[in-house]
């Protein structure tokens, strides 16, 4: 599944699987300092390189113990430890930042690791909405919907203003130096449409988006207009999914995901439990009720039944690859997990394609 390092827009053979890469979280465990899940997230990306995983995405969020998040520190640190895993943000929430910091970031981690980084853009502020003011410093910030022109300004630092332009002059360093591949990030048809019209890579949040995927793949593909850096759609799927050789293991680590994500549904994150402190909680009606309207939301059992579902989904959608989010308090059972699905991949293609 891994290919070559590329700096330009990716492809893969229709005869071959569709990519699995990884969207690591860097969930904070229970009963461990978060601080530890810098180093787990790191330790997982060696492993899934070893195992072919094509891509590895962190993501942005504040404020949160449920979550440890520095999206370009990481981003480097897992670079620096693999070698033919593409890295990125999956993603960095452009509203957050200047435009200029984000392409000065950016250019210098391609710089370091050329042709394996990429920049997923995000147009949330992933967090709550105190944070979120503490982060953009004022109420007009926070109000703006001006993802477009910051994306023209990010591009302008890196390509070049027009004449005239209030920023006409300043590049971001270092010069000689490409924006990675870029995608917009979104749970919705709106996010998929601003990703067709700025010509950019396109990743739909499946692990908590509520909308069948298919649709918001469909929009982006049909309404694609293609641009210098993509002359061709490329759409990323997230699932969650979680696996082990036993179906009932499978579900024991399952819950306690499902408790870590009603809990943050419900506005009160909180570090990933164990599968007994899951099995051992009270849950509310509030709680068994959120519960109960996530639906499907994550992919539990042993290899074969998730491949299968994972490979009968892409298929579905028209995904060109699947970000997979695996949220497991134990570091082994979280690579095992990995390790199980990445072993039953080809087989499980191949089977959703011959049916």
């Amino acid at each position: 599944m891994s290919s070559a390092p590329t700096s330009h827009p990716e492809s893969h053979p229709e005869s071959q699987p569709v990519p699995l890469s990884v969207l690591d979280l860097s969930p904070v465990t229970s009963g461990r300092p978060p601080a530890t899940a810098l180093r787990d997230s790191v330790d997982l990306a060696r492993a899934v390189e070893g195992l072919g995983y094509h891509r590895y995405w962190v993501a942005e969020h504040h404020g949160s113990p449920a979550v440890v998040s520095a999206p370009a520190v990481l981003i480097g640190a897992v670079a620096a430890a693999t070698s033919t895993l593409r890295v990125g943000a999956g993603g960095i929430m452009l509203p957050n930042h200047s435009p200029l910091q984000v392409a000065e970031t950016f250019r210098a981690l391609e710089a370091l690791h050329p042709g394996r980084i990429d920049l997923g853009l995000g147009r949330a502020p992933g967090t709550d909405g105190r944070t979120a003011l503490a982060l953009r410093r004022s109420r007009q910030a926070l109000a703006a919907d001006d993802f477009d022109e910051q994306y023209a300004e990010l591009r302008g630092h890196v390509e070049g203003f027009a004449p005239g332009h209030p920023f006409a002059g300043i590049t971001a360093m270092p010069t000689g130096v490409p924006l990675p591949p870029v995608w917009v990030l979104g749970s919705s048809d709106h996010g998929a449409r601003v990703a067709a019209a700025l010509g950019t890579g396109y990743a739909y949040a499946g692990h908590f988006g509520v909308l069948d995927p298919a649709e918001p793949l469909r929009a982006y593909r049909e309404s694609f207009v293609p641009s210098a850096a993509r002359p061709a759609p490329h759409a990323l799927l997230s699932v969650a999914a979680v696996v082990a050789a036993d179906a009932g293991r499978a579900e024991e680590l399952a819950r306690a995901a499902t408790l870590a994500t009603v809990r943050l549904r419900l506005g009160a994150p909180a570090p990933l439990p164990t599968p007994e402190e899951a099995a051992a909680h009270r849950w509310t009606l509030a709680e068994r009720n959120t519960a109960g309207r996530l639906g499907e939301h994550l992919l539990a059992g042993t290899a074969q039944d998730v491949a299968g579902r994972l490979a009968r989904l892409a298929r579905r959608t028209g995904a060109d690859e699947l970000l997979v989010v695996t949220n497991v308090h134990d570091q082994a059972e979280r690579v095992a997990s990995y390790e199980l699905l990445a072993q039953a991949w080809p087989g499980a293609w191949a089977a959703a394609r011959a049916a």
